[in-house]
């Protein structure tokens, strides 16, 4: 159940970013949703493969350069996806970054009303 809020807050945070950025379009909700569950697959299968990958470079830029292995998952998933496109790599940085910031927010939204 917890899996199923988190990926719905995830898709909540996909389609009012792609509303939000004018290079980042999804066609409805059910594609948001759909986003919501590969990024998800792509960040437990294909991220740690590419961080291993790119340690050195990681090291040398002090952890920026997995801003640009998130971009690189995110226009992954873009061509994955029909109803969901980024247009150029820095609308995906900047879709990846704003969407962790509220990613977290909403997340911490949801640890709140537990208690």
């Amino acid at each position: 159940m917890k899996l199923i809020i988190k990926l719905l807050l995830n898709a909540i945070a996909v389609f009012i970013l792609a509303h939000v950025l004018s290079g980042v379009n999804v066609d409805g909700y059910v594609t948001a949703i759909i986003v919501a569950v590969v990024l998800s697959l792509l960040n437990l299968l294909v991220k740690p493969i590419l961080v291993i990958f790119t340690l050195p470079i990681t090291i040398v830029t002090l952890g920026l350069f997995l801003l640009v292995i998130n971009a690189l998952i995110i226009l992954l998933a873009d061509k994955l996806i029909d109803g969901f496109s980024v247009s150029t790599f820095w609308w995906a940085i900047l879709f990846s970054v704003l969407l962790s910031i509220l990613q977290s927010a909403l997340h911490s939204l949801l640890k709140e009303s537990k208690k």
